[in-house]
């Protein structure tokens, strides 16, 4: 039986292509992006399949002929091989073949592929009201304040504890209010398909946000941890759910000169201690979305970045290596840079603030 995909049709219904040899990629949904500068619809060339989040407009090769075309889905094989010229050698039996590729691509689909991302507003609403929902556990509380935080400092950045139990009931009740969880990381379907959060072990959560201040995704400060202590709520690698991306925090308002440092927590903590912006990659060698948000802030005024990462970058190789990779971004932004050097015996900048204002010396 000839075989058509996706990039046989493109042509056809006249949607987009992919570019710089992509195979999967976004579109405008036709059902629910009223902007076209929003792109929810996922289209996945290598699995024929495209998925839309929001609205669960979904399916295989022939569904998004039918679609477009506006042509009766059962006629979709024999148009598309007219059009394209091709004939089919199993055309005797195609009715039965129809019926078994119709169910081999929604069965690939529901098990292999990932939700592509939601945007900005949809994440940033489901994770406040997550985060409403959530409590601060006391013993978390007290780490916060042992490094500088005021109680309304914690309440402002919204730190809460990962919950151990009842992520299924936590997800049907964001869900039943009217929040997205297709798209956004954290959030995927269980066995019995019902929506669920992702268990992590018990930390702090912390919200990770865009210059607007609202939250692209959550990192959990993970307990009694010495290695990789920082996670990303992710769902990825589960049924519809969705990777967390590296972003870049950042918080206060653009100025001449920002910091910039490694983690959301220790940025938050600078911030508040000493009031300059910062600016935080997930680690020194996740640098993602840093670019974007250097052009951001260069074009609100800042001339000058200060690199402030902790003081091991001056005996771990592999820090210091992430460190000229950073040097040569930040050159090539247009950016002065410099480095601020403190006290090695307090490994952050903001263990040394700290310190500093306990001893009355800032």
């Amino acid at each position: 039986m000839v075989e058509i995909h996706i990039s046989d049709i493109i042509p056809l219904i006249g949607i987009p292509g992919p570019t710089n040899g992509k195979t999967v990629y976004n579109i405008s949904c036709p059902c629910c992006d009223d902007n076209p500068r929003k792109k929810h619809l996922n289209i996945n060339l290598q699995k024929d399949v495209f998925c839309c989040p929001r609205c669960h407009f979904s399916g295989g090769v022939f569904d998004l002929y039918a679609y477009y075309a506006g042509v009766d889905r059962h006629n979709v094989r024999r148009l598309l091989l007219e059009r394209l010229g091709l004939k089919d050698s199993g055309s005797q039996h195609d009715g039965g073949k129809r019926k078994q590729e119709k169910r081999t691509v929604t069965q690939a689909f529901q098990r292999d592929i990932e939700l592509p991302l939601t945007d900005i507003d949809a994440r940033h609403e489901t994770y406040t009201a997550l985060l409403s929902k959530l409590s601060l556990a006391s013993d978390h509380h007290e780490n916060l304040l042992s490094r500088g935080l005021t109680d309304d400092q914690i309440q402002r950045f919204g730190y809460k504890t990962m919950p151990v139990v009842g992520y299924a009931a936590i997800a049907k009740q964001l869900q039943s209010e009217g929040h997205y969880l297709a798209g956004v990381p954290g959030f995927y379907h269980n066995k019995d398909g019902s929506w669920t959060l992702i268990q992590e072990k018990r930390g702090i959560l912390v919200p990770v946000r865009d210059p607007d201040g609202k939250i692209q995704g959550l990192q959990v400060r993970r307990d009694n941890i010495k290695r990789g202590k920082f996670r990303w709520i992710s769902s990825v690698g589960k049924q519809d759910g969705c990777k967390a991306e590296c972003w870049t925090h950042i918080v206060g308002s653009p100025a001449p000169t920002v910091l910039l440092t490694e983690g959301p927590l220790k940025a938050d903590i600078i911030n508040h201690l000493t009031g300059l912006t910062v600016i935080a990659v997930p680690g020194v060698n996740s640098l993602t979305h840093l670019k974007e948000m250097l052009e951001y802030v260069q074009s609100k005024g800042t001339t000058r970045i200060m690199t402030v990462f902790d003081m091991d970058y001056l005996k771990n190789p592999h820090v210091k290596d992430g460190y000229y990779n950073l040097a040569a971004m930040l050159a090539e932004v247009g950016i002065e840079y410099g480095t601020y050097l403190w006290d090695p015996q307090y490994k952050g900048l903001d263990d040394y603030v700290w310190h500093c204002r306990q001893e009355g010396t800032l």
